[in-house]
């Protein structure tokens, strides 16, 4: 007999990184309009593309998930009422929210599901029933919160919870941060979140004896694909990859890799040791700090903080994105990273591994002879078997 799975939900930057996804395997997608989040530096979506992506997570039988989870005036609250009828027409699966206010209006104007955002630093199982008392259907965990804890929370409150799996962390308590308030004069719980705890800093003794540069303010970043047994045997509602500012391809081997890990932990028997292992060095290659388990298992210590902005071990970049195979003798290339005629190139499948692609034949779109491709230019590649439309396409560096 297989075991349920959580959902896997996967962050959508833009509309063609939503496709992405959920081409790699997310069951949800989660991401931000023009208003009301906490993303405003995103790219974020029109209305418009809100209405394509649903249209295209629908015919997949997958979920889209708006997130409004910024803390409102009354000013942006009047607003609010026209934004949420028009997506719940459009056919909006669930809003993430975090202001009580924003809550109270949901319910009021829609019949929308709502999810409470980790914003609203739901950590025990009181907090849970008060929300769901309130119209809330599913509370997603602060980081500060175990497996374990997940699953207490889950059992006594009777409502679904989603946890982080993978991604960046705060190094503040879930929704409390206002450091970027001060430092930058933009609201972290208003969508102006400067990241100024990602900045390196200078440490200084009273008597300046002692002087060192550290990011002692920045957390390392979360994996949880050691736990994902733990989190399927306790039952989590919904596993969640942070990354809506993160770049397509670490979009798409993030959830490739988590939908592989779920899918190879379905059945009774003991997930495959050495196949999450390999599927675990996959995480390594994309841009990434130091890696941690976080809260997942036990209290966060010290050793949870990054010394470096990222990993030195990210040894990947993009090429492009596969964007048409109808032909049938090659395939097109949008480019996203330069690189030179001749380069061997790895093309990402949906399910599998890499398909491996040399580029010596690689023309421009109309035949011509190029030795090196820059972004945004078009490439076509002999045809390969198994390279689909949204496929991602990286280079060992």
């Amino acid at each position: 007999m297989s075991k349920e799975l959580p959902e896997l939900l996967a962050p959508a930057g833009c509309l063609e990184r939503l496709k992405i996804a959920i081409s790699y395997g997310a069951d949800a997608v989660y991401l931000g309009g023009q208003k009301f989040g906490l993303r405003s530096a995103a790219e974020n979506f029109t209305f418009k593309e809100i209405e394509q992506g649903v249209t295209f997570a629908h015919k997949s039988s997958r979920k889209v998930y708006v997130v409004l989870n910024s803390f409102l005036h009354d000013n942006e609250l009047a607003e609010l009422p026209e934004f949420l009828r028009a997506i719940e027409n459009i056919g909006v699966d669930a809003v993430i929210c975090s202001d009580p206010g924003v809550v109270k209006t949901v319910k009021e104007f829609t019949k929308l599901e709502i999810h409470l955002s980790t914003q609203a630093s739901c950590n025990n199982a009181f907090s849970a029933r008060f929300w769901k008392d309130l119209g809330v259907a599913r509370v997603i965990l602060g980081r500060e919160c175990s497996i374990l804890e997940a699953a207490k929370i889950k059992e006594q409150a009777q409502i679904d919870v989603e946890i982080f799996v993978h991604g960046s962390m705060c190094i503040a308590y879930s929704g409390n941060c206002i450091i970027s308030n001060f430092t930058a004069g933009r609201d972290s719980n208003r969508g102006g979140c400067a990241q100024s705890c990602r900045f390196e800093y200078a440490i200084k003794s009273h008597s300046e004896a002692f002087s060192k540069n550290s990011f002692f303010l920045s957390s390392k970043d979360l994996l949880g694909i050691d736990h994902i047994e733990s989190i399927i045997k306790n039952k989590i509602s919904s596993v969640k990859i942070e990354g809506r500012m993160k770049s397509a391809l670490y979009l798409g081997t993030v959830v490739k890799t988590y939908r592989a890990a779920l899918d190879s932990c379905a059945s009774d028997c003991e997930a495959n040791q050495e196949m999450l292992l390999c599927l675990k060095k996959e995480l390594y290659k994309v841009t990434h700090r130091e890696y941690c388990d976080g809260n997942l298992v036990k209290v966060a210590g010290p050793d949870s903080v990054s010394a470096d902005r990222e990993s030195e071990e990210m040894n990947y970049g993009m090429v492009g994105v596969v964007i048409d195979t109808t032909s049938k003798d090659t395939f097109l290339i949008e480019v996203r990273g330069v690189f030179k005629r001749g380069d061997l190139l790895e093309v990402i499948p949906f399910v599998g591994e890499p398909i491996l692609v040399g580029s010596d034949q690689a023309v421009g779109p109309f035949g011509e002879e190029i030795v090196k491709f820059s972004p945004s230019s078009l490439v076509k590649l002999p045809k390969v078997a198994g390279i689909e439309k949204l496929n991602i396409v990286r280079i060992k560096l």
